[in-house]
């Protein structure tokens, strides 16, 4: 009975694809997160009577074959890259990217780490910093006698000094772009890390071309649109329930065939 092992492959995919989008749900609201999608692929046929094969000493050729499938896999799950909503907060060291690439955070352990999060702050020493404390790349210090940050759309910080008039470039952020920002490893923390599906970076300024620009006090919102999300989960879950009723049905005419 292989309807059997068919439906139970079928749950497990509409069980994956349900974990997804209660992920998808339970982060509407961090920021600069994506959405994911689940990618289903077929599983091996197994061939009763293959297609294009003699049918006689004649050379008749069988048309169609039988085929009879053996149920569905997860073949990957996709992270979908689209900008999301830029909100305004009006916090000097909120920063969002508007267009393409990532900034850049230094990991305790002194690895490269990339996020679209730019909720920033200061750490004791006046260094650009995470939420987390991680130092944000080139590693930008703003004096302790500064009475206001400025960060233009191209990513240089400027601020302005007591007692003087004009203000002073203290450093300039740097943007990283991928060729398949989808291959970049989740790590938590709205951290994601460089693999070999990702591609090397490629470090640009902001503005520049194939690089987005970068915004004061505003954040990145989630792409999350949790009315096509809600939809998703009650199509799992019907699929969910179709599956276990293939499995209930298989079950009663295997247990008709032991009762005669």
């Amino acid at each position: 009975m292989r309807a059997l092992d068919v439906a139970a492959t079928g749950m497990q995919a509409q069980q994956t694809n349900v974990e997804v989008i209660a992920n998808n749900i339970a982060n509407m609201t961090t920021t600069g997160f994506k959405r994911q999608r689940v990618e289903f692929q077929d599983l091996l046929y197994q061939d009763l009577r293959r297609a294009g094969s003699n049918s006689s000493d004649a050379g008749t050729i069988v048309p169609s074959g039988t085929q009879i499938g053996l149920g569905v896999k997860t073949a990957g799950i996709y992270r979908i890259d689209q900008q999301g909503n830029l909100q305004q907060t009006g916090n000097t060291l909120d920063l969002a990217i508007s267009g393409n690439g990532w900034f850049q955070v230094t990991l305790p352990s002194g690895q490269t780490a990339y996020t679209r999060d730019g909720t920033f702050g200061l750490a004791p020493d006046g260094t650009i910093v995470t939420a987390d404390g991680y130092v944000v790349q080139p590693g930008i210090q703003v004096p302790a006698n500064a009475t206001n940050v400025t960060i233009n759309a191209s990513g240089q910080v400027q601020a302005s000094l007591s007692g003087q008039t004009a203000p002073q470039t203290v450093g300039q952020l740097q943007l990283a772009a991928f060729p398949n920002d989808a291959g970049l490893s989740a790590q938590g923390g709205n951290l994601f890390v460089q693999t070999a599906a990702s591609g090397d970076p490629v470090n640009g300024v902001p503005g520049a071309p194939g690089f987005g620009t970068v915004l004061q006090g505003f954040v990145e919102n989630s792409n999350v649109n949790v009315v096509s999300e809600i939809t998703d989960l009650i199509t799992a879950q019907r699929a969910y329930e179709m599956n276990s009723q293939v499995i209930t049905a298989a079950n009663q005419m295997m247990s008709t065939l032991t009762h005669l």
